[in-house]
C-alpha cells in the first residue's frame, strides 16, 4: 500500500476504473506479469496517482508509448535506465 491515500479499483468511480483499465491494457505484454516483490507491502506507483485520474491517464499513457515494442530498446534496457534514474533521484521505486 502506498503511504498516501489511494482509491482501490473496487471503490473507484466509472471514470477512474476506465482510466485504470485503459492504462493497464496499453502496457506491453511482457509487463503483464509483475516483477517479484521485494516486500510483502503491496505498493503501486499507478495506485498512488488515483486521486488525480487525468494525471494518471496522461503520465502512464506516456509511459506506455515509451515502452512500445517497436522501439529499439528491450525491457532489460528500459529497466536498467529506470534503475539508474531512480537511484540518481534517491527514489524508492
Amino acid at each position: 500500500m502506498a503511504w498516501i491515500k489511494t482509491i482501490p479499483f473496487e471503490e473507484a468511480d466509472e471514470k477512474l476504473q476506465k482510466i485504470l483499465l485503459e492504462t493497464r491494457s496499453a502496457y506491453p505484454p511482457e509487463y503483464a506479469s509483475p516483477a517479484p516483490k521485494a516486500s510483502s507491502i503491496n505498493e503501486s506507483i499507478v495506485d498512488s496517482h488515483t486521486l488525480i485520474p487525468d494525471a494518471l491517464f496522461h503520465a502512464f499513457s506516456t509511459f506506455s508509448a515509451l515502452m512500445a515494442p517497436d522501439l529499439p530498446l528491450e525491457r532489460r534496457q528500459h529497466e536498467m535506465i529506470a534503475t539508474i534514474v531512480s537511484e540518481t533521484n534517491d527514489c524508492f521505486y
